[in-house]
């Protein structure tokens, strides 16, 4: 994905929201129902499915969608962060963007703050800073060392699934947390903390569906 300024949502464009495991689906659905402009797209699990499943959705749109965002459960790697708590991507890093221990530069999301706002004003607690995409689920020590490299919470999808994205498109990425630190995960289809973590998502769709429309930062403030 290019890193150049992202164009405004296109008007004759819909929103692409992707996620990549079924409860997040199940979650989205519920808040974009009454939002015919949204394709909802499950990619499954890992970068290369979602770079694989985004490719071919967009293979398959008559016209370039007019927003992309990547939205989900991911994992916090540092203290303050807590389950249930949201984060809005400010950039997205992965192994290949400039250094295994996401020390690297990575792709740039611009405009994070006009989403982390209209999320707060549905009651999320919502952080902003650099997502870190994974090949495998990360633990123990390998946090630690994201958390030094100033990461904010890890997943395994969303780098892939923006280097399918044509350049330009405005796209953004979310994560609720599901586990910490203090309290991880023993696969990655475990969700301790799932109930709190689905319901933040749920409440969260409703805002993410508003992403990239025309006038979107208006629709973002005024979608709760």
């Amino acid at each position: 994905m290019s890193t150049e300024p992202a164009r405004p949502g296109r008007p004759e464009g819909r929103l692409l929201l992707a996620c990549a495991l079924g409860a997040e689906q199940a979650a989205l659905r519920a808040g974009v129902r009454a939002a015919p402009s949204v394709r909802l797209l499950r990619t499954g699990m890992g970068g290369e499915k979602a770079f694989r499943s985004v490719s071919s959705a967009l293979a398959q749109e008559e016209r370039e969608p007019g927003a992309f965002l990547f939205a989900g459960f991911g994992a916090a790697v540092g203290p303050g962060i807590r389950p249930g708590d949201v984060l809005v991507a400010t950039e997205v890093r992965d192994a290949g963007s400039g250094g295994a221990d996401g020390a690297g530069a990575g792709t740039g999301l611009p405009g994070p703050e006009t989403l982390a706002a209209a999320l707060r004003s549905v009651g999320l607690t919502v952080h902003t800073g650099p997502l870190f995409s994974a090949d495998a689920v990360v633990r123990g020590d390998r946090r630690a060392e994201l958390h030094a490299a100033g990461v904010a919470a890890v997943d395994m999808e969303t780098a892939g699934a923006l280097r399918a994205l044509p350049a330009g498109l405005p796209a953004a990425a979310v994560r609720v947390v599901v586990d910490t630190p203090e309290h991880e995960l023993l696969r990655p289809g475990t969700l301790l903390h799932g109930l709190r973590a689905w319901r933040a998502l749920r409440t969260a769709a409703p805002v993410l569906a508003a992403f990239g429309s025309p006038f979107s930062e208006r629709a973002l403030v005024t979608s709760s």
